[in-house]
């Protein structure tokens, strides 16, 4: 069995400082083994208040040293069980034994930092809780607690006290102070007994903070602050949770922000306590990287410097280890902002502890590892000489010895020579407040500009200050020293004036700034990636003004890492929205989610790291994820009203591209909604609904949930047209209806549709079924002539609806996208392969001889060509493209997407592309007779 004693974990031991009380103290404890004794006479030697300590805790000393950790957990149990009429003094004795076994076992080199702090936090919460306890019991003997009882006190009847700062992080120093902040559940509470609960509660508030901090013959517990509080200069020291949650969604400040990350619900109603929490997240958490938070933090560390008086160079007599330069405080500083800064995005940063923070920091790659390392070990430091100098007399310190007497002593605790504790402590201090001071004043740098070289129109950018983001005083502030930097972008482009109005245009569409140019302030590379965006496609520069939260995704660490496929994809999605139980909040976290990955993929294109083919793919492996991590939760929500789904459930048919695989940009979502009820006629739930309006309702919330404007905007458009009987039809179709409807009165064009069709998301049985059903369909080969006529006739109706704008309009029109997928489709169908890509379609058309193998190829070119076409072209614009305003980066890109050196070869290559295809269709489908073509 391992030996648990203290004496088999000495790894250090003091040395003596004053000889007499050396001699004192080791007569305390005469029965001790020697290494023992040698470790307290020395620790006695340097610290009078470790020597009053043991001169009344000595008997219990000697035997607790057997096993530290065992007579620890029982001090603090005998807190929690102290009678009221002699808690005050239990918990002080209590206290006294902490203190004692934990300076010897710190300064032994039995305990790490962590195993110090957390049993001094263990002994924080449980005198906290038997005080808290103690006076919420008078509170109800007297019956001033209306609706509870001594029963109630397990939960302390609603209130909850939050420990925060280093307490919360279970980091508390060996003579802190405790940051509480009080609450209390008001709905445990009749709202006519509001006023009177609160009264109790405060009173309790009162007792408890009294038990601990008054100073009696037997001194005191811990010095309790309640001042982080909401507006602690009006409120009561107790609050009710709703009141707090309305101070800090309308007021909170970011500090209040830093604050509750350590913020830990410590004693009472826990689970209330964790409930406010959750509720707070918003406020502490922002869902956007949050770059601002580095000048608010920079601007409270310049601020405790003033009012502490702590500027100035690095001397060692009387500097606040804390809060001084390269102190404790900067270290924490630097690790609550980057938390601050990310953890809105990535739960894994919301931790409490600084150490823990500095690792996943580094391990998320938000800081360098030989920072967070080099941090990490100066706080570990630090930490350690505060404790040194709190021992000497209990004292709420962090300043360094001002007397070489005193230095020697701090020396004789940290067994070093006091020179070279000097230089230690010198050296550390420097390298952190170093490395800090490089980590804040890299976002304040003023970029290197040359600029200079170009005049920008003085009328665009004077109007610059009355757009919304630039109306804050704040947000124009930083986009002063941020505007040197893009004027210099645009002046390098190949049209500087031209990319002058196309960021014109993206920043007055821009409703807010700070973030933003915080954002392109820290991290100056994506003011490239800016200008390039709004200089070469409007209409991803539109989406980024009203979305700009999606360039957190740039610098979120895989932005340009390897595609993860549609299966990866939807596992994201999943426990992206397994974060949120709220159903509005999991729509928008969808939408915003989705946002940032097709904000990538048009990036992607855009700078050349994949072609418009990869993309259309990708695109479409994202709008599946999208329908197949949120198809269950719209299904789940709308159970929770009508029940689960009758029968075998529904499933989402695919149709067109989606169904297909390959999307664009802007591509509406074509799909089905088909159910198999099996026999079962009504929902079973609070509101039973039959099983027709079931499905028909369920299938509205899924078209509500993708196509409703929330905070976030919109995910897709839904096309639901090429359901059985269209328009006028159900919007979601039996399984038997589909397969009757489909095999007996489908129309060719229809089933032309179908050859594209692909389950997406619902039950495997059911989806299996629906498969099978189209198998049968298109498995057979369909009547050729007809199949071909039709198809003419649905030529002539597309041409005489609509005519192309010109060459760059790629969709419509003869030899062209859809003419070519019409024809590949008829292909399919006709050949009875149910294939669903296009090349198989016209492959199929081929092995039919309806085409020569040469038309084959050319067909297929051509396709790839104006699909190519189109997805830039919707990248670029959600309009239909014009060579004349283009404008000369989008058309670069063009160019470069379609293999062309210029617009007009471009054009004079579409122009005989679409010539050569629409000769080989029209060749290969027979003419309408004379009287049906008039």
């Amino acid at each position: 069995m391992t030996d648990q004693s203290l004496a088999s974990r000495i790894t250090r031991c003091p040395r003596i400082y004053h000889q007499e009380r050396a001699k004192d103290a080791a007569a305390l404890v005469p029965d001790l083994a020697s290494e023992l004794r040698d470790l307290v006479a020395a620790a006695a030697s340097t610290a009078p208040y470790l020597m009053a300590l043991l001169e009344k805790e000595a008997a219990w000393l000697c035997e607790a040293v057997a096993n530290p950790e065992e007579a620890l957990r029982a001090n603090c149990a005998a807190a929690a069980d102290s009678a009221p009429d002699v808690l005050a003094d239990g918990l002080r004795q209590g206290k006294r034994r902490m203190a004692l076994m934990t300076a010897l076992a710190d300064l032994g080199g039995a305990w790490s930092l962590e195993d110090v702090t957390s049993a001094l936090t263990n002994y924080a919460d449980a005198a906290c809780g038997a005080a808290l306890r103690a006076g919420l019991a008078a509170q109800i003997k007297r019956g001033k607690l209306p609706g509870m009882g001594m029963d109630d006190l397990v939960d302390c009847a609603g209130m909850v006290v939050f420990a925060m700062g280093k307490m919360g992080a279970r980091e508390l120093n060996y003579s802190s102070d405790i940051d509480l902040i009080c609450l209390f559940d008001e709905t445990r509470f009749d709202p006519d007994d509001f006023h009177a609960a609160r009264s109790a509660f405060i009173k309790a508030t009162r007792a408890m903070s009294g038990t601990l901090s008054d100073i009696t013959a037997q001194g005191y517990v811990f010095r309790t602050d309640l001042r982080l509080r909401p507006d602690p200069a009006v409120t009561p020291v107790c609050i009710a949770m709703e009141a707090a949650e309305r101070y800090y969604e309308s007021l909170g400040r970011t500090w209040e922000r830093a604050a509750y990350i350590k913020a830990r619900p410590a004693v009472g109603d826990i689970q209330a306590g964790e409930q406010f929490l959750q509720a707070l997240r918003p406020f502490v958490w922002r869902r956007h990287l949050d770059f601002a938070a580095i000048q608010d933090a920079h601007d409270m560390r310049l601020a405790i410097r003033e009012h502490k008086g702590l500027g100035g160079p690095i001397t060692l007599p009387g500097h606040d280890m804390k809060l001084g330069r390269g102190g404790i405080r900067e270290i924490e500083f630097f690790t609550q902002t980057r938390q601050l800064i990310a953890g809105g995005r990535d739960p894994e940063l919301r931790t409490r502890k600084t150490l823990t923070g500095l690792q996943v920091l580094s391990e998320k790659n938000w800081i360098a590892a030989d920072a967070a390392a080099t941090l990490a070990d100066h706080y570990r430091a630090h930490r350690t000489v505060e404790h040194r100098l709190q021992m000497v007399q209990d004292a709420q310190t962090h300043t360094l010895p001002r007397s070489e007497t005193d230095f020697d002593r701090l020396a004789c605790m940290m067994d070093m020579d006091t020179q070279d504790l000097k230089d230690d402590l010198h050296s550390r201090l420097q390298t952190v407040h170093d490395l800090i001071e490089s980590f804040f004043a890299a976002t304040r740098e003023e970029p290197e500009t040359t600029s200079a070289a170009h005049e920008f129109d003085t009328s665009v950018l004077d109007r610059w200050p009355s757009y919304p983001a630039l109306r804050s005083e704040r947000g124009a502030d930083i986009f002063g020293r941020l505007k040197p930097l893009l004027l210099d972008r645009l002046a390098q482009s190949a049209k500087p004036d031209e990319g002058l109005l196309a960021f014109d245009g993206f920043l007055a569409g821009l409703p807010a700034g700070v973030q933003l140019f915080s954002l392109l302030r820290a991290n100056p590379q994506l003011g490239d990636l800016l200008v390039d965006i709004v200089a070469t496609s409007p209409a991803l520069a539109a989406h980024l003004s009203q979305n700009s939260g999606v360039f957190d995704a740039v610098i979120g660490g895989d932005f340009f890492s390897e595609w993860p496929g549609q299966d990866k994809l939807t596992e994201l999605l999943h426990a992206h929205l397994a974060q949120e139980a709220d159903y509005e909040l999991r729509l928008d976290g969808t939408r915003r989610w989705a946002r940032e990955w097709h904000f990538r993929i048009g990036v992607h294109l855009l700078r050349g790291l994949i072609d418009a083919a990869t993309a259309s793919v990708q695109y479409a492996e994202l709008a599946r994820a999208v329908l197949q991590a949120l198809w269950p939760v719209v299904v789940d929500q709308f159970a929770t009203r009508h029940g689960p789904p009758p029968g075998r459930g529904a499933v989402i048919l695919g149709m067109g591209s989606l169904g297909a695989g390959r999307l664009t940009p802007t591509s509406d979502l074509d799909m089905l909604v088909i159910y198999d009820a099996d026999g079962i006629e009504t929902s079973e739930g609070r509101r039973p609904l039959a099983t027709r309006t079931y499905y028909a309702r369920l299938t509205q919330a899924m078209i509500t949930a993708m196509t409703a404007p929330m905070s976030q905007g919109k995910l897709y458009d839904i096309d639901m047209r090429l359901r059985p009987s269209g328009n006028q039809g159900p919007v979601a179709t039996s399984l038997a209806s589909f397969e009757s409807y489909q095999k007996e009165q489908a129309w060719v064009w229809e089933h032309l549709a179908l050859t594209r069709a692909q389950v997406i998301v619902g039950p495997a049985d059911l989806a299996r079924a629906v498969e099978t059903i189209r198998d049968d369909i298109l498995g057979t080969s369909a009547p050729r002539d007809k199949v071909l006529s039709e198809v003419t006739r649905m030529r002539e109706r597309i041409a005489a609806a609509r005519s192309p704008a010109g060459p760059l309009d790629a969709k419509t029109g003869a030899g062209r996208l859809q003419d070519i997928e019409l024809f590949a489709q008829a292909g399919a169908l006709i050949g009875g392969t149910g294939a669903r890509e296009i090349d198989a379609g016209l492959a199929a058309a081929r092995a039919a001889g309806i085409i020569t193998s040469p038309e084959e190829q050319t067909l297929s070119a051509t396709y790839t060509s104006a699909f190519t076409l189109v997805c830039a072209a919707r990248l670029l614009t959600a309009k239909k493209l014009d060579a004349e305003t283009m404008g000369q980066a989008g058309a670069q890109f063009l160019c470069r997407v379609m293999g062309c050196d210029d617009l007009p070869t471009l054009e004079s290559q579409l122009h005989n592309a679409y010539d050569a295809a629409a000769k080989i269709i029209t060749k290969a489908l027979p003419a309408l007779p004379a009287k049906e073509a008039e």
